[in-house]
């Protein structure tokens, strides 16, 4: 019996048992009218936050370097090296680029008769990363020439020859054709890990996003392309290699700290509980390992934090800007066009845009519908207009070019071909996988992801995406608090509107899905635990706050060896951190 695993969850379940018996006891209610302020000082404190968590988020975040100089292999190609006298081949290493196809390695004494000694499969799931081939060689000898041959046309950055003891060879002598193989050696790996290849979705979305930047045919279309355009920035600036293709990402799960900590600031006008929301939620697990992989998902976060804030501030600010509806817009419009989650979070802004109208008893007056024609264009045409410039790499890749692409049938053809695929491709999904997960599950944090593993002796490094158990348990509970005070407090009421508009579509959805379509749905639980946290300090409960943060902060450090991929010990991931039976860690 692993009664260690049996202390932990029963520790945190303690203390969250505590706070809300405290909440029930002692909170004072909020004051929906009350005046909050967001001050210069709080914005430097947000970013300075921010800038702790970019420290421990850009750590380790993946090699800056890989190999940039790609070999075609073709039918016609000549790719022959030869090695030095003496050397057996005992596998090889290779990185390969995104052209699927077979390629055979063939070794020859003579140069006419050509014995087979390994075949390569280098499908989807190779692409950008290192990839083992075991080399068949009964003899165990050394021949004078080896060359690789293939019936299709693709291509590989690097290819390592290993030989009996385990050590990088370099050629002795290649053709023309083959030089682009061997003239990054030093970047050979001892093996492959995360840090220096692509794991989990990284095989289908940084691909794309190079795609976009070469204006070659995108392998990734069921989702809308500003999310790939976003990574392709980071594969700009640094490269075809992992820290390019998660930077931006990575970069956008910091930027997301100084938003939160705002909104929470004018929610609740309580410094205190910001800075411990912004902890909270910067150390949240699947926050730390979602914004680190190269998948769109943060983006479609970020964007929903942005539009939630700045609707907050259309409806509780007394001059009611229509600049900060117009910013929600435009977030709503940026998410949309990077994934269609947030066409869910569009449902809970016009809710509460329509609520705040009802309560306001001005539905009949000229300024509501001033403002029904200015959410036409906020939210209808922009996003709209958004989505569809968003379509431009299908464009280039088509032959379309300038102004003018984009008023071309051709062009909007694409735009619309693609909406129809995407819509067939997820109703119609029917998939399995070892750790897809019900939306019933993400709520009590029972299945989480498995992205990547590895066992080296007793030892194993291993990164998994789910909710912390802090705002798992304690962020429903804290949901229900707001949902009960919903009716009288308007802060209480936006909250469990925006979460269940981004939890209530998956309940009605049948297809495969997995832990991280929550991770929206986390934003709204920090907020709520924000909510319960304000009211104990309206009675002078302040410790809780500081509590929760350090709670948030060591769950982090406890948890870190499987969330980041540092290597642990087998003994403490089955020991400390398997919770449950059903966490794979």
């Amino acid at each position: 019996m692993k009664y260690l695993t049996l202390l932990f969850p029963l520790a945190l379940f303690a203390f969250v048992a505590l706070v809300f018996c405290r909440y029930a006891q002692q909170a004072q209610p909020l004051d929906e009218n009350e005046k909050t302020k967001y001050t210069r000082f709080d914005c430097r404190l947000s970013w300075a936050l921010a800038g702790l968590y970019a420290v421990v988020a850009f750590w380790g975040l993946g090699d800056t370097v890989a190999p940039q100089s790609y070999a075609t292999l073709s039918p016609e190609a000549q790719l022959v090296f030869t090695l030095p006298e003496g050397t057996t081949i005992h596998s090889l290493r290779y990185f390969a680029g995104i052209d699927p196809g077979y390629w055979t390695l063939e070794a020859s004494d003579d140069g006419e008769s050509w014995m087979q000694l390994a075949t390569a499969d280098m499908n989807y799931v190779a692409v950008l990363k290192w990839n083992d081939l075991a080399v068949e060689n009964p003899d165990s000898r050394s021949y004078a020439q080896y060359r690789l041959t293939t019936a299709d046309t693709l291509q590989i950055a690097e290819l390592g020859v290993i030989d009996a003891f385990g050590e990088v060879v370099t050629p002795a002598t290649v053709t023309y054709e083959a030089n682009a193989l061997f003239n990054e050696q030093s970047l050979v790996p001892a093996e492959q890990t995360y840090l220096n290849s692509s794991y989990f979705d990284e095989i289908y979305h940084p691909r794309t996003a190079w795609e976009s930047l070469r204006h070659d045919g995108m392998y990734e279309i069921t989702h809308p392309p500003l999310g790939k355009l976003i990574i392709a920035m980071g594969l700009k600036l640094f490269g075809v290699t992992p820290f390019g293709w998660r930077f931006a990402g990575t970069l956008c799960g910091v930027l997301m700290l100084p938003l939160l900590y705002a909104f929470v600031q004018r929610l609740f006008g309580k410094r205190s509980v910001s800075i411990c929301c912004t902890l909270v939620f910067a150390f949240d697990f699947m926050h730390f390992t979602q914004t680190r992989l190269a998948t769109i998902d943060t983006y479609s976060v970020l964007f929903i934090l942005g539009m939630y804030y700045y609707m907050y501030r259309f409806i509780s600010e007394e001059q009611h800007s229509l600049l900060h509806l117009g910013l929600s817009g435009l977030f709503f419009g940026l998410g949309a066009a990077s994934k269609w989650t947030c066409f869910y979070a569009g449902a809970g802004l016009a809710l509460i845009w329509l609520l705040y109208w009802i309560r306001s008893g001005e539905m009949w007056i000229k300024a509501f519908w001033m403002n029904v024609l200015f959410c036409l264009g906020a939210f209808v045409a922009l996003p709209a207009l958004i989505y569809y410039l968003s379509y431009w790499p299908y464009g280039r890749t088509a032959g379309l070019g300038g102004l003018k692409m984009y008023f071309s049938r051709d062009y909007l053809r694409l735009v619309l071909d693609n909406q129809r695929y995407m819509y067939s491709y997820h109703s119609r999904l029917i998939s399995e996988h070892p750790y897809s997960s019900k939306w019933y599950q993400w709520v009590l944090d029972i299945r989480p992801i498995l992205y990547y593993v590895k066992y080296t002796g007793d030892k194993r490094s291993v990164i998994m995406a789910f909710t912390s158990p802090l705002i798992c348990w304690g962020g429903i509970l804290a949901m229900l608090c707001a949902a009960y005070g919903a009716d009288d407090n308007r802060q209480a009421r936006f909250i469990v509107i925006g979460y269940l508009a981004q939890l209530l579509p998956w309940v009605l959805v049948s297809r495969l899905t997995f832990a991280y379509h929550y991770f929206p749905s986390e934003v709204f639980l920090v907020l709520a635990m924000g909510y319960v946290l304000a009211g104990l300090e309206n009675a002078g409960k302040t410790r809780y706050t500081v509590a929760t943060a350090a709670v948030a902060l060591g769950l982090f450090v406890m948890f870190y060896p499987c969330l980041s991929g540092v290597e642990a010990s087998s003994w403490y991931c089955e020991h400390i951190l398997q919770w449950f039976p059903t966490w794979p860690v």
